[in-house]
């Protein structure tokens, strides 16, 4: 899952520490747009936020928010459309393609077409992008120096890609061995036809390589990068855009300058507008002072701030219409230990594990995370925005509050009528104390007694949920996690098989090796589909598929909220940012 901070596992809303690729539906509180407005060009869009960028090379990227700095500065082959449209927003579009493209016959090539005009701002001019810099930016995925997190999707689906990883493992982490071994060796599924002409050949059938590529990963990359330890100072000093921006000035942890690209063209684009002439980046804001410089005109959008909860209540209540809620796909979940012996293995048997999906007051949580702006009730394991959400719930309640007599009567019938105690951790950090106390006493009134036990929150995934003998000892029992996709729209392979399918392999995020088989084989044919409502037809039946099991007890799907300043037009939100598309913004001013 990539993140807001490469794996975010969170319950907390800090869009810090979440996915860059997971984001999805977006809902209105209100929208701030002037729909017949004029569009003005010019003007410095002022940007405020905590932390400072992660990268600048697209390839090792790892924060939600790094993708405000590529939005403006790298194309991909794909891309999506900002708007306010949850279906406009997560459906694949071309941007260096002129076009997305459909799959061979056998399903198992797609070709590209790269847009004319489409360049460089290289040292020596404005050149135009070639196959070469596509399948160079996919090479340089699996450079040993630092390469991406998404790796291993590239590398199961696109011929002869893990070989050439492979063998790229064993080179000298140096530049000039990386370069010599990226110039001498090619990834036999990638064809270069053309110039603008660019095959890709996989494995098997993937509906979902489409949305692969609008992954920063997937980046091309200009032929002088591979003279640079990739995102080294001198990288950074040599950067080189394709989008309508350039970064001209850099202190970290205080700001970052992005002026006009002299080398891009408007026509070639069909996704940026690039009305402003520069994006000036502050960093180092404290949240409050963040939003009241937006309130006071002296700051434009954030990048990556948190609306603070005692302000964002004002902000509803007065109805300020320059407030939007984003689903990022992101849910926050129970798993339940189906491993350890603990109450002689109770919660093996479903009929507790269900007694547990009745009991939980999802209602109550997403109060006590800020209310309907930010939270909302979740039912199965893909959030809104992921091809395969839909509307069901296998264990109802009146107003997702829960219903602890249904509650009770299954544990009685899996032999506890007088309840049953256990162990639950939590991370001791923001709101997370007080979610788990919220789910303590929605399951009290159902007999069963929480023992809750505070974890830091730096320990809680890599020393104990992942540490398979607290697992298998009975540490815990259930437990609060998170997860977000990795990309947009057909991410539900990156929901389910981290999480929910098991090859005899453990995997880190599925605690307790669950599988159905059922569930994996419909998976694989909901990877294999090329259509959209196909795709979604079939994720959906996995995730009722899993939901009948019950291993985990879903509670929420999260939102970001947005806010933006007076002077911004034409606030359309970015899939892949969670925030504004910078590049289509206007001020008014």
């Amino acid at each position: 899952m990539y993140q807001f901070s490469m794996k975010t596992r969170s319950l907390s809303g800090a869009i810090t520490r979440t996915l860059l690729c997971g984001v999805a539906a977006a809902t209105t509180l209100s929208v701030g747009l002037e729909a017949n407005a004029a569009p003005k060009t010019g003007g410095t869009l002022k940007v405020v936020g905590t932390a400072d960028i992660d990268r600048f090379d697209p390839t090792s990227a790892g924060l939600v928010t790094t993708n405000n700095f590529l939005r403006p500065t790298q194309r991909t082959l794909i891309s999506y459309e900002s708007s306010t449209d949850e279906t406009v927003r997560i459906t694949p579009v071309g941007d260096l393609a002129t076009g997305v493209p459909q799959p061979s016959e056998d399903g198992l090539s797609y070709t590209f077409t790269l847009r004319d005009g489409a360049s460089w701002n290289a040292p020596g001019g404005s050149r135009q992008i070639t196959s070469e810099d596509v399948e160079r930016g996919i090479k340089r995925m699996c450079n040993p120096a630092l390469g991406s997190f998404a790796l291993t999707y590239y590398t199961s689906l696109i011929e002869g890609m893990d070989s050439f990883c492979e063998g790229f493992s064993k080179v000298e982490p140096t530049v000039d061995a990386m370069k010599a071994y990226i110039q001498g060796n090619d990834i036999s599924g990638i064809t270069e036809v053309d110039d603008k002409t660019v095959t890709f050949k996989l494995k098997e059938k993937a509906g979902d390589f489409i949305y692969m590529l609008s992954l920063p990963s997937a980046t091309p990359a200009p032929v002088e990068v591979l003279d640079y330890m990739p995102d080294s100072p001198d990288y950074r000093d040599h950067y080189i855009a394709s989008g309508p921006y350039t970064p001209v000035d850099y202190v970290p942890d205080s700001k970052l300058v992005l002026k006009r690209n002299p080398s891009w063209k408007a026509e070639s684009d069909p996704l940026r507008a690039a009305y402003v002439d520069t994006i000036d980046i502050t960093f180092g804001l404290q949240a409050d002072a963040a939003i009241q410089q937006l309130q006071a005109g002296d700051a434009d959008v954030v990048w990556d701030i948190i609306i603070p909860p005692a302000i964002l209540q004002m902000l509803t209540m007065t109805g300020d219409e320059k407030l939007m809620t984003m689903g990022v796909g992101r849910t926050s979940f129970i798993f339940i230990n189906t491993v350890s012996d603990n109450n002689k293995g109770a919660l093996k048997d479903l009929k507790i594990r269900q007694a547990l999906n009745y009991a939980i007051d999802k209602t109550a949580i997403v109060q006590q995370m800020g209310g309907p702006a930010v939270a909302a009730p979740q039912n199965g394991i893909f959030g809104p925005g992921v091809l395969g959400y839909h509307d069901f719930d296998l264990y109802p309640s009146d107003g997702s509050k829960g219903d602890p007599e249904k509650a009770k009567a299954l544990l009685a019938e899996a032999g506890y009528p007088n309840g049953i105690t256990l162990k639950m951790p939590y991370r001791n950090s923001g709101i997370l104390p007080a979610v788990a106390q919220t789910v303590q006493a929605s399951m009290a009134k159902a007999g069963i007694t929480l023992e809750l036990t505070p974890v830091a929150p730096a320990d809680y995934y890599s020393k104990f949920m992942t540490n398979q003998r607290n697992t298998k000892e009975g540490a815990w029992d259930i437990a609060p996690v998170g997860w977000s996709p990795d990309w947009v729209g057909g991410a539900a392979r990156s929901v389910f098989q981290p999480q929910f399918s098991f090859d005899g392999n453990h995997q880190t995020y599925n605690y307790t090796d669950y599988d159905n088989a059922d569930a994996t084989e419909l998976a694989k044919a909901a990877i294999n589909a090329t259509t959209p409502e196909e795709t979604a037809k079939l994720w959906g039946q996995v995730d009722e598929l899993v939901m009948k099991d019950a291993p985990v007890v879903p509670m929420v799907s999260e939102n970001i909220v947005m806010y933006h300043g007076e002077a911004v037009q034409n606030f359309q939100p970015y899939a892949l940012s969670a925030q504004g598309d910078y590049t289509n913004i206007w001020l008014d001013r």
